[in-house]
């Protein structure tokens, strides 16, 4: 199986996810979209496969969100994807995807369901236990 993740090296929750996908058996394609960000047409591909609203990938902490108002409604999707493409850290991830669906898995354990041979067990960085079921 086909398994890419756009991951930030940085974020815990994109290393649990990334390290997720390595006990399930499979090296994905991993993408550190800071260094290389997906197209603005990839992003919204992204968007309109997990189904979520433009507004829903937004990374408030850490980011300039604040700063650009982006809580303000006003701001079309356009606009937010313009905003993303300006500032890639305002992409929230990990985005991870395989040929069972895109997600973004926040929690990390919600790539489970997206994998072939998910880890029975794993222990994130935290030392929370995640059981797969």
């Amino acid at each position: 199986m086909s398994v890419t993740i756009y991951h930030n090296p940085d974020c815990g929750t994109s290393r649990n996810t990334l390290a997720m996908i390595r006990q399930s058996g499979t090296e994905p394609v991993v993408i550190e979209y800071l260094k290389t960000p997906p197209s603005r047409d990839r992003l919204k591909e992204l968007v309109s496969a997990m189904g979520i609203p433009v507004r829903a990938l937004l990374r408030e902490k850490g980011t300039p969100y604040k700063e650009l108002s982006l809580a303000d409604p006003k701001w079309t999707d356009d606009e937010l994807l313009d905003f993303m493409m300006a500032h890639p850290i305002l992409i929230n991830r990990p985005i991870v995807v395989t040929a069972k669906g895109t997600r973004l898995c926040r929690p990390s354990e919600a790539v489970i369901d997206l994998l072939d041979n998910p880890p029975g067990r794993f222990v994130k960085e935290d030392g929370e236990v995640v059981e797969a079921k």
